[in-house]
């Protein structure tokens, strides 16, 4: 299981003409769900997002986490980060798990993390989003488990 997470000022998702999520001050995170994926790993990455420290302290340095802060989460679900690029000019998503499968374990994570965090937000999975962020830093990283 992996996540794109970017620090952001603000950050929604629109599918159609609807808002379906949106957020101020706090970390949008994009998760890809693999084969080899279940509710054990999608603890692990939300914990891990909750406490990873990409925000400053009084001193300016990253020694904050979106829990410190109080900041909001905005989950969207994207298969892409599952897809293998290591060869050829096309990627290949083989070690994405299968939509189905991937939406009752992105539900789960989801709902864990509303019950960890009162600012949780998402997008709509398998849905065709345009997502808009105002990435703050830039920063962003890459986290498996």
């Amino acid at each position: 299981m992996k996540a794109l997470i970017q620090r952001v000022r603000r950050a929604d998702v629109v599918v159609g003409e609807r808002m379906v999520g949106q957020i101020g001050l706090g970390v949008l995170a994009y998760i890809g769900i693999g084969h080899e994926d279940d509710f054990n790993k999608a603890v692990k990455l939300i914990d891990k997002i909750l406490s990873y420290r990409i925000f400053e302290n009084a001193q300016g340095k990253l020694d904050q986490s979106l829990s410190d802060i109080g900041g909001e989460l905005l989950l969207v679900s994207q298969f892409t980060l599952m897809a293998n690029t290591k060869n050829g000019r096309r990627p290949d998503f083989t070690q994405a798990m299968p939509p189905s499968d991937a939406k009752v374990l992105f539900n789960e994570l989801v709902n864990y993390a509303k019950s960890c965090h009162q600012a949780v937000q998402t997008g709509e999975f398998g849905a065709d989003m345009m997502v808009t962020a105002t990435n703050d830093g830039p920063i962003n990283f890459l986290l498996q488990v």
